[in-house]
């Protein structure tokens, strides 16, 4: 759903057919959808069973992973840029938590599902604090640190005590896959339509930023791999770590560049290229985990190489 809604808001906007959206209006509604997504997806993460002090080693290896790993390259790629759109581009993709569907994707497959929701449990509630430090710290003068705040609070705080009312309700998988993919695509869309003609005029920049978030995607997700993968560390715990790690909520940095950059008087088409740029990147990521990384051969291949043959179906 994610190439779809880039290749129509690239085709719009390069073409002169994406309509004008104000800047409020377009915050406005990134921020609800948002929202609601959040809300619906968190639903799904019983919080039963998987308190973060029970095991307090998968908490930390959660928020290492999310917190310092996956957001070093998008940070320190920050402090080499002068304008402050793109600074705030990037220090939004870098301070984004992982996606809240990592649970589902580590059951698909075969991590550890419960490392997954726990981790999620605890880094969603930590970022609460630590989106709006670290934007102070980092951002401090060019965008109001309340109005993070209070954006965090909508499309994290809020969703996470919503999403409690909702977790006894059953979803059939194929509604759910079918509400979240048709959000997917209206939050792509519409930071995508903001910034499709960067995509011609700023090649260089657009390299830039692929090659970023290339790094921050292959690079550590590889990484990372290899290196636990040596270090013996099974095959389940290592599907998750890498999700972790290498894949971010776009949706949570599209609202909140989105927002800051209305109330920051910043072109939101500046801001969001960085974030549209990686979309791009996250795609063939997701291609290949899917097609070589994490699947079902490898994983049969990686389980018989532990002496655990007999578990694979």
């Amino acid at each position: 759903m994610m190439s779809l809604a880039l290749i129509v808001a690239l085709s719009m906007g390069l073409s002169g057919y994406f309509p004008e959206i104000s800047p409020d209006l377009r915050s406005n509604l990134t921020i609800f959808i948002l929202a609601v997504m959040m809300t619906v997806s968190l639903s799904r993460i019983p919080y039963k069973g998987l308190n973060p002090a029970d095991d307090p080693k998968s908490v930390l290896r959660a928020v290492i992973l999310s917190m310092v790993v996956a957001s070093s390259i998008p940070l320190a790629a920050s402090l080499f840029f002068t304008d402050e759109a793109f600074k705030v581009g990037l220090v939004f993709i870098g301070l984004t938590p992982f996606a809240a569907s990592v649970v589902p994707l580590s059951y698909i497959l075969r991590g550890d599902m419960k490392h997954a929701a726990r981790g999620a449990i605890a880094v969603y509630f930590l970022s609460v604090i630590y989106i709006p430090f670290m934007v102070w710290l980092m951002l401090d003068k060019i965008i109001d640190v309340t109005g993070v705040i209070i954006a965090v609070a909508q499309v994290v705080v809020v969703p996470l005590f919503l999403s409690r009312l909702l977790v006894k309700i059953e979803i059939k998988k194929e509604n759910l896959a079918i509400f979240l993919n048709s959000c997917i695509f209206i939050l792509v869309f519409l930071s995508v339509g903001a910034s499709a003609n960067m995509f011609r005029s700023e090649v260089l920049l657009l390299v830039t930023f692929m090659g970023i978030a290339a790094l921050r995607t292959f690079g550590l997700g590889l990484g990372l791999e290899i290196m636990e993968r040596r270090a013996g560390v099974p095959w389940e715990q290592r599907v998750t770590d890498v999700l972790m790690t290498s894949y971010k909520n776009k949706g949570i940095a599209i609202a909140l560049v989105t927002a800051v950059a209305a109330s920051a008087a910043l072109a939101p088409g500046k801001a969001l290229f960085p974030v549209t740029a990686s979309i791009v990147v996250e795609i063939c990521w997701v291609i290949f985990m899917d097609a070589y990384l994490f699947s079902p051969k490898r994983m049969k291949r990686e389980l018989e190489r532990e002496g655990r043959g007999s578990e694979v179906a």
